[in-house]
C-alpha cells in the first residue's frame, strides 16, 4: 500500500493512558496510514495493551510496525528511528498517552493536499482530569512568518498538532536531538524553515493530556534544565545561520521564553539564580515581546532586578493553590 500518513508513537511508560489512544489512532477514518510504534523499553505493560488493543482491528494488521530498542533511548531518539522506517507521504508525531479525533488525520491529510502545503497546523485541546481548554493557534500566510510566530511565543511549536511531509525531514537532514529530550519539539522550527508552503486548519482534534494537577511544577526537574538550554543553543545557531539577522529579536525572544519556567514553576530560589545565568544577552528584549501577557513580563523582570521572594510568593500563590484548582 502507498501510505498517505506515516504516525510515529514512542512509548515509555503509559500503560494507564495507551489504550485510549491506540483506539483512537485505530479507528481514525483515514485508511491509507501506517502506525510505526517504538517500544523505548517501557518497564510497565504499555506494550501487552497496545497489543491488545491493536488485535480488536485486523483491518489494521498489515499497517502496524512494532520497533523495540535495544535499551532505552529517550523520545527524541525514539523519534527520529520511527522517522527512518516511515513510508508515508505525510508524517504526524502522536505522544502515546494522547487521543484524538477520529476524523484528525483524514482532514489534515485532505486540507494539506487540496493546498498542496507542507506543513498544516491545527487548534488543540490541552485535557486535564475534569476539565479542557481550547488551545487556538494563529494563522500566518507564510512559512517564515510562522517561524517568527513560534520563536515569538505566539504559536506553540509543539510536534502533536502538525502533519509535515516527510521529504522535508528527509531532504534537509532534520532530526530530533538524541539524548537531550527536554525542549525536543525545538526541532519544529527547523521544519519551518525549510517549508516552502504551510496552511493553519481552524480546528482541533488532537487531545494533550495533563492528568497531573501538579504538572505544571513536577514535570520539570533541575536535571532536565541542561538539555534544554543545549537545544535552545543548538536551534538558534542553527537557525541564525539559515535565516541571519531578520529574526535576531525573535531568537531573542525564544532565549526568554526557554528559561522562563525557571521563575514560572518553581518555588526554589537556585533555579531563579540559574534564570540570571542563562542567555543574559536575551535580557534586553524584556518587555519587547508584544506576543507574552502581562504576567509574564512582570515575572521576567522581577528575575532581571533579582527580586526573587516576589518570585516565591507568586509560586505559592498562583501555581501551587490556584493552578491545582482551576486545572483539575
Amino acid at each position: 500500500m502507498i501510505y498517505k500518513v506515516s504516525v510515529i508513537v514512542p512509548i515509555y511508560g503509559v500503560e494507564r493512558f495507551i489504550a485510549r489512544a491506540v483506539d483512537t489512532m485505530m479507528r481514525q477514518t483515514l485508511t491509507e496510514v501506517e502506525f510505526v510504534f517504538v517500544d523505548d523499553c517501557t518497564p510497565d505493560n504499555s506494550i501487552d495493551i497496545l497489543q491488545d488493543v491493536i488485535s480488536r482491528y485486523p483491518s489494521r494488521k498489515n499497517d502496524i510496525q512494532i520497533i523495540r530498542n535495544g535499551h532505552n533511548m529517550g523520545l527524541p531518539a525514539s523519534r527520529n528511528i520511527g522517522l527512518k522506517v516511515a513510508r508515508g507521504e505525510y508524517v504526524f508525531h502522536w505522544d502515546s498517552d494522547d487521543y484524538a479525533e477520529i476524523g484528525m488525520l483524514e482532514e489534515m491529510y485532505d486540507f494539506a493536499k487540496r493546498y498542496n502545503v507542507d506543513v498544516v497546523w491545527t487548534d488543540w485541546f490541552l485535557t486535564f482530569e475534569k476539565s479542557e481548554r481550547y488551545m487556538r493557534q494563529p494563522s500566518y500566510p507564510t512559512a517564515h512568518e510562522a517561524l517568527r510566530g513560534m520563536l515569538g511565543g505566539a504559536m506553540k511549536y509543539n510536534v502533536w498538532n502538525k502533519l509535515v511531509r516527510r521529504s522535508i525531514y528527509i531532504d534537509n537532514n532534520i532530526e530530533f536531538p538524541s539524548g537531550f529530550g527536554m525542549g525536543e519539539d525545538l526541532t519544529m522550527l527547523l521544519v519551518f524553515a525549510f517549508a516552502r508552503k504551510v496552511r493553519y486548519l481552524n480546528r482541533a482534534y488532537y487531545h494533550y493530556l495533563k492528568i497531573n494537577t501538579q504538572a505544571f511544577s513536577h514535570n520539570i526537574k533541575p536535571e532536565h534544565f541542561g538539555a534544554l538550554k543545549r537545544n535552545v543553543s543548538w536551534i538558534t545557531a542553527q537557525l541564525r545561520e539559515l535565516k541571519g539577522e531578520s529574526i535576531d529579536d525573535e531568537l531573542a525572544f525564544l532565549k526568554l521564553e526557554s528559561k522562563y519556567p525557571l521563575i514560572a514553576v518553581s518555588g526554589d530560589f537556585a533555579m531563579y539564580r540559574l534564570w540570571n545565568e542563562w542567555f543574559p544577552e536575551a535580557n534586553e528584549y524584556i518587555g519587547k515581546n508584544g506576543n507574552i501577557g502581562m504576567r509574564s513580563r512582570i515575572l521576567q523582570k522581577l528575575a532581571y532586578k533579582k527580586q526573587y521572594w516576589a518570585l516565591w510568593i507568586h509560586y505559592q500563590l498562583v501555581i501551587r493553590f490556584i493552578y491545582r484548582v482551576i486545572y483539575r
